[in-house]
């Protein structure tokens, strides 16, 4: 057990936010669940929808006005949002001098050098946070693996987390979120293990890097007891379970449920590799619907069996297996799967470019959805680092170039990343066109699969997965809603594919405007209509009855229809 500490030294309330827009990582709620079972008041912001630094600016005077922090951790694991977390400190910092900052995550434990050099940061935490954040909250005079400007060489990792680290696990979930909609937005990510023993060329997240910013030589399964307890945690609380390729086999997850119910859930599961098949049946026997996303690494067979003769790619299935896979997925009607890749890797030619296109084109004919996307730079990956080693150019290498980047970018930090480009600019021209054409052909084939062609005879049902009704400033947060309007009714209508409305058809826009929210003539409009089809009702028939009550007139239903059918929330019936 820590030994006791001064309370004028504490560092708390805490709070945890991320440092790009939408969702942060799931590893703040890990670290504020720690932070409160060692007696540590800490709070997060999960979800982050400013779009402006007006925006921000409003957002975080709210947040620190209404949780009083005395120390500040903005999650930075992705690249990606690392002009976004500068700004994030510094208006922190303008806003109230006197709290202190912390960086953590992936990033910050890789450029921690550069980021303690900001003044508008005071600690980096590098690898694993559990600890090193509960030593600074504590006001522990050397906290473990923490950085500081007076750090003058990177100091050993204290702290690395291994199979025996049994105390890291989801609690507190009634006490630690500061609204409805973050609760809501946690998409019930669990963390069966941690690490990745591979070392692919095109990513910052390999085994090497893992061991020097980590202190973590290899992979390893979390014990099933701490799993157990993240999913006693979820299950009452969100609509799905993810998880990725560090899930281990059926057998492990079956232990690590313990019992709990998941039938009504749905699970999205990332894996490289031949996924067991046991590992595969579990899930579509556990979960109401399954997500399978499988990583090939590229769509080239040639391109692929090269990367790994080199030893630059991770274990990946050759075609036959793909299309087994494939075939086999069918068994179950409840689980659809996405068969990913990146475009423009290493060693790519005109016969790598022709079989990509082939591959493609016939698992969209499989009826499988396709993810793909040109290679990226990312900080630490070899290509990236080297890119001359493969004939190729990147866009960003150094911490300036990806600061300057994204500095340069709107505040999401979610739209274009730096790229890896070829040298000879017959062979870019080649990938850059392949390229497009796939991506076009993907997407188009994503749009389809999912269109329902309305007619006026078209039956629809609502298929809403969940409709809640919450206080506005319950569901936003108080710190974000002023308080005559906090008691106006919200009503959280969400689909069967996760899509969220949030309507609030009695709060005037003309006072009071959130972006989150539907509000005014548009939110009853939307709830009118999702109304109308409780029962399965053809188009016609409920474009009538709404006319006839006076709530929309024919085009304006029937815009709103579309709208929903699109969302899933209303399905053919």
């Amino acid at each position: 057990m820590p030994s006791p500490v001064r309370a004028d030294l504490v560092r708390s309330p805490v709070l945890l936010i991320g440092a790009g827009t939408g969702e942060a990582t799931c590893g703040i709620l890990y670290l504020a669940g720690y932070l409160r079972r060692n007696g540590i008041e800490a709070f997060v912001r999960l979800y982050d929808a400013d779009e402006t630094e007006a925006e921000v600016k409003r957002s975080l005077e709210g947040l620190l006005a209404h949780v009083k922090p005395r120390l500040v951790g903005i999650s930075l694991k992705w690249f990606h949002h690392v002009a976004r977390a500068r700004l994030l400190a510094k208006t922190v910092r303008k806003l109230a001098p006197k709290v202190e900052i912390v960086l953590g995550g992936n990033t910050a434990s890789y450029f921690w050098k550069e980021l303690v050099a900001w003044d508008c940061v005071d600690f980096v935490a590098l690898g694993d946070g559990e600890v090193p954040l509960l030593a600074l909250a504590r006001g522990d005079e050397a906290p473990p693996n923490v950085v500081t400007r007076a750090t003058e060489h990177k100091a050993p990792l204290g702290y690395v987390q291994s199979p025996s680290s049994d105390d890291v696990y989801y609690s507190h979930f009634d006490e630690l979120f500061l609204s409805k909609l973050d609760l809501h937005s946690f998409s019930g990510w669990v963390a069966p293990g941690k690490g990745c023993g591979e070392n692919c060329v095109y990513c910052g997240g390999t085994r090497g890097i893992q061991q020097a910013t980590f202190g973590r030589a290899k992979p390893f399964l979390r014990t099933e007891e701490s799993v157990q307890k993240d999913h006693r945690e979820l299950a009452p609380r969100t609509w799905q379970m993810r998880y990725d390729f560090a899930g281990s086999s059926g057998a492990f997850l079956e232990r690590a449920w313990g019992g709990v119910d998941l039938s009504k859930h749905s699970t999205t599961y990332f894996m490289w590799g031949v996924p067991p098949r046991d590992l595969v049946d579990t899930l579509a026997k556990t979960f109401g619907r399954v997500f399978m996303v499988l990583d090939i690494g590229c769509f080239s067979q040639t391109q692929r069996n090269e990367l790994k003769r080199r030893g630059l790619l991770k274990p990946c299935p050759s075609d036959r297996e793909l299309m087994d896979i494939i075939e086999d997925s069918r068994r179950y009607p409840n689980l659809e799967l996405e068969i990913s890749g990146i475009a423009g890797l290493p060693y790519a030619t005109a016969q790598t470019l022709q079989e990509e296109r082939r591959l493609l084109e016939h698992v969209l004919s499989l009826g499988c959805t396709i993810g793909y996307q040109r290679l990226e730079a990312q900080p630490g990956a070899l290509v990236t680092e080297h890119p001359g080693r493969f004939e190729m150019v990147s866009e960003a290498t150094t911490f300036t170039q990806f600061l300057d980047y994204f500095g340069r970018r709107d505040l999401s930090g979610d739209g274009t990343v730096p790229m890896l480009r070829f040298q000879d600019p017959a062979l870019e021209q080649a990938v850059r066109e392949t390229t497009e054409a796939l991506e076009t052909l993907a997407r188009d084939h994503a749009a389809a699969k999912g269109h329902v062609e309305l007619e006026g005879d078209t039956r629809l049902l609502n298929t809403s997965a969940a409709t809640l009704q919450f206080e506005v400033g319950d569901w936003l947060g108080h710190y974000r809603v002023p308080a005559r309007f906090a008691k106006e009714p919200v009503t959280v209508v969400r689909s069967v594919i996760g899509t969220g409305l949030s309507c609030a058809p009695t709060l005037n826009p003309r006072k009071f405007s959130d972006p989150l929210l539907e509000q005014g003539e548009s939110a009853a409009a939307l709830l009118s209509v999702l109304g109308a089809f409780t029962r399965p009702t053809t188009v016609g028939k409920a474009i009538g009855a709404l006319e006839a009550q006076g709530q929309l007139d024919g085009d304006s239903a029937f815009e709103v229809i579309e709208h929903l059918t699109a969302g899933r929330f209303l399905q053919p019936a």
